[in-house]
């Protein structure tokens, strides 16, 4: 945020003010031309103030939002991460699962089908352990 350069005549900055009485409303309080010195750098000063205290509000809710994205950035950037590592895992995990489906293929072709009994048999069997457990509970 560049600097503000506090400009005490604001001449320089706005121009000329209009000759009183020409019925345009200035800023400084009422019909240019009617109010004194004083009360119009009072309310400049007023102004000011009130400015400064926006600006300040406005910085702090910037800076407050910018933490914010930072920290979304982050955990966006920590998520990716994981779910890379994740499918790595999942890719592995499923590898090794078609390798054993595999092997049990080959297995039943050179056995018969006694190999589905024991499947059978087995699953029954944790049917019965888990109906038995629930039931325990």
């Amino acid at each position: 945020m560049s600097q503000r350069i506090r400009v005490r005549d604001r001449s320089q900055l706005l121009g000329t003010t209009p000759p009183p009485g020409s019925g345009r409303a200035s800023p400084f309080g009422g019909i240019s031309g009617t109010s004194t010195p004083g009360n119009q750098n009072r309310y400049v000063d007023d102004l000011e103030s009130q400015n400064d205290e926006a600006v300040n509000l406005l910085s702090s809710k910037v800076k407050l939002l910018k933490d914010i994205t930072v920290g979304i950035g982050n955990e966006v950037r920590d998520s990716t991460a994981q779910l890379s590592h994740m499918n790595d895992a999942f890719t592995e995990t499923g590898d090794i699962l078609s390798g054993t489906f595999r092997r049990m293929n080959n297995m039943a072709e050179r056995h018969g089908c006694k190999w589905l009994w024991y499947i059978v048999f087995f699953i029954i069997v944790f049917w019965f352990f888990m109906v038995v457990w629930w039931f325990r509970r």
